[in-house]
């Protein structure tokens, strides 16, 4: 059995990392972590692990929980675990980051955007990004996976095939996105209360969120050249979900016959990928609480332009079900085990 970890365990991914990996046949959970809960029952934080955990919640001392764990999930706040993390760790286990700390490969910028100073970026070259359709052979060999954010992964599935292919213009690309509120933490704030969420739609980070650097990070390494994108991001009233609509404009000689190709040379063999047939738009209720990521795209003739589109659950394969695929690969286990869940609906 591989013994897991998990800092952060009380919120929202930490939370879903716990769903799953309680369903997972070749995992044990030997530690909740929790800074604001110690010794509380796990299961009076989430009551629908009632009679399911009996487990209390433990601190985040990471070098103690190195000692017991095979693996660990830090699913929390930015800056965490770069603060904790030492050679001593990650030569006696796997870590798997599901903050922003280690994605971005250039320092200064990862600074910039974040507003906190790195505390160990002696790492961050060493460190892969757990994206696993595109870094599958370096994840398995790791120590350290960098998980990606939840508008990363929508956005890059969705666009990584054409811009690959030189199908689109990387200079054009336009990024609209949308996600529930379950993206925005567990934390009380007052812009994610009911009656500021409810029956609204509002744009946020515009031009400045954080996701930005590295969404442009994985399309530049796309296409071998720098990537600048605008996106803008939107808050829905609803708990789960991503939906990305990508703009790009069409390079010449692109076709619907090539466009639908590169989709197919990319996912034809992927899992969690899931290519929609024409004219069938993705939808975030049809991958709710699944691993799983449904694409597509149309040609607008009239303007040369394409929309790719993409849904997720930004908790399950935005998050958790990505760390705990990255998990599997990791130990040589089938991808799928603990998230062969059929997404739910209603």
């Amino acid at each position: 059995m591989i013994r897991a970890g998990i800092i952060g365990a009380t919120g929202y991914a930490g939370n879903e990392i716990v769903r799953l990996l309680l369903g997972h046949k070749e995992t044990e959970i030997v530690w909740y972590g929790s800074r604001s809960y110690i010794d509380k029952p796990y299961a009076d934080v989430y009551r629908n692990f009632f009679k399911l955990v009996d487990a209390r919640c433990m601190d985040d001392n990471m070098e103690a929980l190195s000692k017991e764990a095979d693996v660990i999930f830090t699913a929390t706040p930015q800056g965490l675990c770069a603060s904790l993390v030492n050679e001593e760790i990650l030569s006696g286990t796997k870590v798997i980051d599901l903050s922003a700390d280690f994605r971005i490969k250039d320092v200064a910028k990862y600074e910039k955007w974040y507003g906190i100073e790195h505390k160990t970026p002696q790492y961050v070259k060493e460190a892969v990004y757990g994206l696993p359709e595109i870094y599958r052979e370096d994840i398995k060999k790791a120590r350290l996976i960098a998980n990606p954010g939840c508008y990363p992964t929508c956005s890059t599935l969705s666009i990584y095939p054409l811009l690959k292919e030189g199908l689109i213009d990387p200079h054009t690309i336009i990024i609209d996105a949308k996600s529930g509120t379950s993206g925005a933490g567990r934390g009380a704030k007052v812009d994610n209360l009911f009656c500021e969420v409810n029956e609204s739609i509002k744009a946020y980070g515009v031009a400045g969120h954080r996701h930005t650097p590295e969404i442009e990070d994985q399309l530049s390494y796309a296409c071998g050249q720098e990537v600048l994108i605008s996106f803008t991001p939107h808050l829905v009233p609803m708990n789960r979900g991503i939906l990305v609509t990508a703009y790009a404009s069409l390079t010449e000689g692109a076709t619907e016959e090539k466009l639908r190709a590169a989709y197919k040379k990319y996912y034809k063999d992927e899992n969690f990928v899931r290519v929609l047939p024409p004219d069938v738009c993705p939808q975030t209720k049809w991958v709710e609480g699944s691993n799983y990521v449904d694409v597509n795209f149309k040609i607008d003739g009239r303007t040369n332009r394409v929309i790719m589109m993409g849904a997720i659950d930004n908790l399950v394969k935005g998050a958790a079900g990505q760390a705990v695929q990255n998990m599997n690969l990791l130990f040589g286990l089938p991808e799928d085990e603990g998230l062969r869940t059929v997404p739910m609906y209603p």
